[in-house]
């Protein structure tokens, strides 16, 4: 049973939560100590929020219960803590449940707080703190401050400088070609130089390519990102530590544009034609949507964590492909919200360079139009490993 932010809890819900034990949203605290409180509220806040019940024993989750002197000190103790000693300020939802045990009525304080939205929080002393399980932990991880600054839209990958490149690690000829696409004029037409539009499009930041301008308009980006491929395979059978290969190429490398048309190659040339008309020479259909296959693919390029460095990676199967992305869906976004084309852009500016260099709408209803190509896709947001993973069946006839 999981119960996360309520209000009016009651007497059987709290003491079903004591009863279930601490979790990564889920705190016991027998009293208040104004700086360890402050921490936990932080790491919450810099996870996926949750809640604190004070008057319950960490170790037992036996219900103590405070008395009312503690409930009223405790409850403006915990507004103070909230704003002085975390930052930026958060701010939380406090109650008192009630819980009989024999004759006896043990009040026990709730403080909820909600997954914040200027993460990352941080102490007094400038400490991040977040959740690993049950447990807090200090966070001096740069990837992962990243993420957090990311998630609230204070930082964006693709926009950031890539370090040791230059100008001339783009590509002019492919810069332009995208230029006149966009504006139906060349950038000279503009009156700007190449280094001006460059920047005006965000591609360049004080002299040095940035992610978006690398990874659409570099030269050979995997000589600075070299994790930022696709690794492809086809197996014999249906498991993914088998040993046996039908194929497994080379990890596709180049710009977006080229990783796209690399992997739908791939993935053609390892899949069945279906004969459709009598015909012995007409052309066959693919065993699977391509419509489906090209918005997934794209989904995985334009819009997965470049903050992780890994892999984009599609695995075929003798009963199903995978298509797999670094990093779950961006903030609150859901699988079912995402089916039904409810955007939210984790990559702006590679957006905007696919819609007009690729076959992207960039108006959020690319998955939409790959389920109703293909209604029998599964979407996984796998929040514990950190991969948003598309399985498309096979049908089933083909491999026997």
């Amino acid at each position: 049973m999981a119960i996360f932010y309520i209000s009016n809890m009651n007497s059987e819900e709290l003491a079903e939560i004591a009863k279930e034990g601490e979790t990564s949203r889920v705190q016991f605290k027998l009293e208040l100590d104004d700086d360890k409180i402050a921490t936990e509220i932080i790491a919450l806040a810099n996870t996926k929020g949750g809640i604190i019940l004070i008057g319950v024993q960490d170790k037992t989750g036996e219900i103590i219960g405070l008395s009312y002197e503690q409930l009223q000190s405790y409850n403006n103790r915990i507004a103070t803590i909230a704003s002085d000693k975390v930052k930026p300020q958060v701010f939380v939802f406090t109650e008192v449940v009630s819980v009989k045990k024999g004759s006896e009525n043990f009040k026990v304080l709730v403080i909820s707080i909600d997954e914040g939205i200027h993460k990352p929080y941080k102490d007094k002393n400038g400490t991040i703190w977040i959740k690993q399980g049950a447990d807090k932990r200090k966070l001096t991880d740069n990837a992962v401050i990243a993420r957090l600054l990311q998630h609230s839209k204070e930082l964006f990958a693709d926009e950031m400088e890539v370090e040791g490149t230059s100008i001339d690690d783009l590509d002019e000829r492919f810069f332009n070609t995208y230029f006149k696409r966009e504006f139906e004029k060349t950038y000279t037409e503009l009156d700007l130089s190449y280094e001006q539009a460059l920047v005006a499009k965000r591609a360049l930041k004080n002299g040095r390519a940035t992610l978006a301008g690398l990874l659409f308009f570099g030269i050979e980006p995997q000589n600075f990102k070299p994790v930022f491929t696709i690794k492809t395979v086809s197996y014999f059978g249906n498991d993914i530590a088998g040993n046996n290969f039908r194929n497994k190429p080379n990890d596709l490398m180049g710009t977006i544009p080229e990783l796209y048309k690399q992997g739908m190659l791939f993935l053609t040339a390892s899949l069945f034609h279906l004969q459709k008309e009598a015909d012995f020479n007409s052309k066959g259909v693919l065993e699977v949507s391509k419509i489906a296959l090209e918005e997934i693919l794209q989904n995985a390029l334009l819009h997965r964590d470049y903050f992780i460095n890994a892999p984009i990676r599609i695995l075929i199967f003798d009963n199903r492909i995978e298509i797999i992305s670094p990093g779950t869906l961006p903030n609150t976004l859901t699988v079912e919200e995402a089916k039904f084309g409810n955007p939210i852009t984790r990559n702006h500016q590679l957006v905007k360079f696919a819609s007009h260099t690729m076959p992207y709408s960039g108006l959020g209803s690319g998955l939409k139009r790959a389920l109703k190509e293909q209604p029998n896709i599964e979407l996984i947001n796998d929040e514990k490993s950190g991969l948003f993973v598309a399985v498309i069946p096979r049908q089933n006839n083909l491999m026997s």
